[in-house]
């Protein structure tokens, strides 16, 4: 049996959210999967070890690039007729889209499993999820993502940042998709201050490119603890893995480095700042710090300057003991 899955959705985050119901069908069925999803997703780069994935077909569409093969009425028969080689006998569609149900019909995918039709709106992210597969297959699906890396990688990053059990190695997410996700410099440095206090410790800093970014990960190596910190923005997410893997706890803004973290069995403090807070406490190994003065925190929170070191470092102590 040949089976589709289709996840659209842009980024990491949400590649990561679903993988325990990409899961709960691949052992339903006793296959690996195909999924379709987009490029910016990077399922390509953190999903090589998958034993649930066995094959990954990128959607090029952005609306914002007219010339994406997929993108338009040129893109919607260019679609089909990607898909159409396969032969997929089956296909959960993660999402609302009319489409896509017409794209698996006129590719000749019989078996259909779907959203309700035309029904985004207020649909939540994780719990639409659950009901599809408790709909259509009588599944009930934790979520729990679960990211398998090679081990072989794992020792060689052990060996090469000279890991041992004398010190804790600590993720900092320092980076973020936007501006108000970024938790300022000073809230990590006076944090490090605490944890080293206490910790004999070393510091994995985790961020992109982008210059506000950088301008937060020079600032912190700025400090007295420039000897203790590794940059990781030069390395590519697949050599990021094996690293994060090591770790002992992982503390991040939400953004792409949370979701990973969590997903490979690190124990993983959130700073949510201006997300709803579902995507910083949807897996039992997350621990979500929202600013002082609010009881939960969503979309224009604006909550990144009051993030409390105080509160991380308690914490980060009642996870480590």
């Amino acid at each position: 049996m040949k089976i589709l899955v289709i996840q659209n959705k842009m980024g990491i985050g949400d590649m990561v959210i679903y993988l325990p119901f990409i899961e709960a069908i691949s052992k339903k069925f006793n296959t690996p999967v195909s999924i379709l999803v987009k490029e910016s997703s990077k399922a390509e780069q953190f999903l090589k070890e998958s034993n649930i994935v066995n094959k990954i077909i990128i959607l090029k569409r952005n609306s914002r690039l007219k010339s994406d093969s997929h993108e338009g009425l040129v893109g919607f028969y260019n679609l089909i007729r990607d898909l159409k080689h396969y032969s997929f006998d089956k296909v959960f569609i993660f999402n609302s889209s009319f489409r896509f149900n017409l794209i698996a019909r006129i590719t000749g995918i019989k078996d259909i499993h779907q959203y309700p039709l035309l029904q985004k709106k207020n649909q939540h992210v994780i719990e639409a999820a659950k009901e599809l597969l408790r709909k259509n297959l009588g599944l009930n699906v934790e979520s729990e993502p679960n990211i398998l890396i090679n081990n072989q990688s794992v020792q060689e990053m052990r060996s090469k940042y000279k890991i041992d059990n004398d010190k804790k190695y600590i993720l900092l997410g320092v980076g973020g998709s936007g501006p108000t996700k970024r938790i300022p410099a000073i809230i990590f440095i006076k944090l490090m201050r605490l944890i080293s206090q206490k910790y004999k410790c070393k510091f994995f800093l985790a961020t992109g490119k982008n210059n506000q970014e950088q301008e937060i990960l020079k600032e912190i190596l700025n400090t007295e603890f420039k000897n203790e910190c590794y940059a990781l923005d030069d390395l590519s997410l697949t050599e990021t893995l094996p690293i994060i893997k090591n770790c002992d706890i992982s503390i991040c803004n939400d953004s792409s480095f949370s979701h990973l973290s969590s997903g490979l069995g690190i124990k993983t403090i959130v700073l949510m700042a201006d997300t709803p807070l579902l995507y910083g406490s949807y897996s039992p190994r997350m621990y979500p710090i929202i600013p002082d003065g609010e009881s939960t925190v969503t979309h224009d929170t604006l909550g990144k300057d009051r993030i409390n070191p105080n509160k991380i470092f308690d914490q980060l102590n009642n996870i480590l003991g």
